[in-house]
């Protein structure tokens, strides 16, 4: 069965290096609650990304 991904939230906010640490961390830790961060870099901005399996 493939897994759907649901977009449940987007934040842009200013670039910072230590955000994809951050997003590993949460993506390690709440796995298991069927969450999925990502971030994209944009310019001088970030996108973070909150999904639902």
């Amino acid at each position: 069965m493939e897994e759907k991904l649901e977009l449940i939230a987007t934040l842009k906010i200013p670039y910072n290096e230590d955000l994809y640490t951050l997003i590993d961390f949460l993506n390690r830790t709440l796995k298991d609650k069927k969450l999925i961060f990502g971030v994209s870099q944009r310019n001088e901005q970030m996108l973070v990304s909150i999904y639902e399996i």
